[in-house]
């Protein structure tokens, strides 16, 4: 169990957190694995429902949210490649949709062919 407690202005507020393991740790231990969790939780999950918004996906039946899922994370990756570019994610993924030549640098060209240079 961890005890977490959050002071945001002069709004006091505290919660406990429940996790399982099978580990036998230290607190150091414990605290960096929790931090870990919610590291991938901030870079990736937050990125791929800012980006696609994931959470409004109303995909249930079959394999749907799975091959989904693996659709934009895959997206997402070659969104990344593209380095030099000070766009948001948001708006290479709407690039992508509008303009075919970006679209192909993503999909095949090496980490350092990438234009950032395209309208837009």
């Amino acid at each position: 169990m961890v005890k977490a407690t959050r002071i945001i202005g002069t709004k006091k507020s505290t919660e406990c957190r429940y996790y399982i393991s099978s580990l036998a740790m230290n607190a150091k231990r414990f605290a960096h694995a929790v931090r870990s969790h919610w590291s991938v939780e901030n870079t990736l999950h937050w990125t791929l429902d800012m980006t696609f918004r994931e959470d409004d996906s109303r995909m249930r039946e079959g394999y749907s949210a799975e091959n989904f899922a693996m659709m934009r994370r895959l997206a997402l990756s070659l969104m990344k490649r593209d380095k030099n570019s000070k766009r948001s994610l948001k708006r290479r993924r709407r690039i992508c949709h509008l303009d075919d030549a970006y679209l192909a640098q993503l999909l095949f060209s090496s980490d350092d062919a990438i234009d950032s240079r395209l309208p837009g």
